[in-house]
């Protein structure tokens, strides 16, 4: 006779191995487009130079900030070191935010000037969900103007009724690697874990989507190449195209030129067979 144990298990196999993948979670810096490099960090540095300060961040000083998640932090902790008399100011959080947002409003200057495009595959791949009837999310640290510009310029009119949920900026108090933005967003779309797969492009991201229960996938970019991503559920150079294809780095392999749905699904239910797999006494 099995024990208690061993039929719970069994019970958790059958009705995890159901699950069938109802929602993808997408990122959005370095992941729906490369903003970090020419889009965030110049406009920091232009509203640096239009706060009188002496700051220029370099390609190499944002890769190892970018450790930092949210821009406000971004500041506040670079304040720390280079500057922290700024921080002892009686007026250092307004300071900071409008500091802030001056960055954000350069940012969408940049985005509605068409100097920052979506990383290759990521349109076809959000049209071919959609018509599918997968349903679409957004968890990000980036603020809601930022992301509204984004959307806005890359989808048109099509941008208010593409993602279903969005948590951005400080919709939570604690922000990834915390995995608190994506409890958010599947609280709201109501779905557990499982019947999910998060898109990430760093380490922080990943962490915070796995340490939620959802298998994710790493499209990586210039900054984030080099990492280490043990636990994700596959790593690829980016969506790809027919006939440009994406290169498989790590994890699962890509069976073809490109993440498309049937590649999603495939590496979906194999997280879910993993993760409903246990040790019978």
């Amino acid at each position: 006779m099995l024990s208690d144990q061993a039929t719970d298990c069994r019970v958790t196999m059958h009705r995890s191995a159901g699950l069938a993948l109802q929602a993808v979670i997408f990122d959005v810096d370095g992941t729906l487009a490369d903003t970090e490099r020419d889009g965030h960090r110049v406009a920091f540095n232009r509203a640096f130079a239009q706060f009188g300060l002496d700051w220029e961040w370099s390609v190499a000083t944002y890769g190892e900030l970018l450790a930092v998640t949210g821009g406000k932090e971004r500041i506040r902790h670079f304040a720390a070191r280079r500057a922290p008399e700024l921080l002892e100011r009686p007026d250092s959080e307004a300071w900071l935010l409008a500091l802030h947002q001056l960055k954000s409003a350069i940012y969408a200057q940049l985005v509605n000037a068409g100097s920052i495009g979506l990383r290759r595959g990521v349109a076809r791949l959000l049209g071919e969900l959609c018509r599918a009837g997968v349903r679409l999310a957004i968890a990000t640290t980036t603020t809601p103007s930022s992301l509204h510009s984004l959307l806005q310029t890359s989808f048109g009119e099509r941008a208010e009724s593409l993602f279903e949920v969005i948590g951005a900026g400080d919709v939570v108090v604690h922000k990834k690697p915390a995995p608190d933005v994506y409890h958010w967003v599947l609280n709201e779309m109501k779905l557990p874990p499982a019947a999910c797969l998060a898109v990430e492009d760093s380490l922080p991201g990943m962490q915070a989507a796995t340490a939620a229960g959802l298998p994710t996938l790493i499209t990586v970019n210039s900054y984030t190449a080099g990492g280490d991503f043990v636990g994700a559920l596959s790593v690829v150079s980016d969506l790809g195209e027919p006939g440009a294809a994406a290169r498989s780095l790590a994890g699962q392999p890509l069976a073809g030129d490109c993440v498309d749905l049937p590649q999603l699904r495939v590496w979906h239910r194999q997280a879910v067979s993993d993760g409903a797999a246990c040790q019978l006494a």
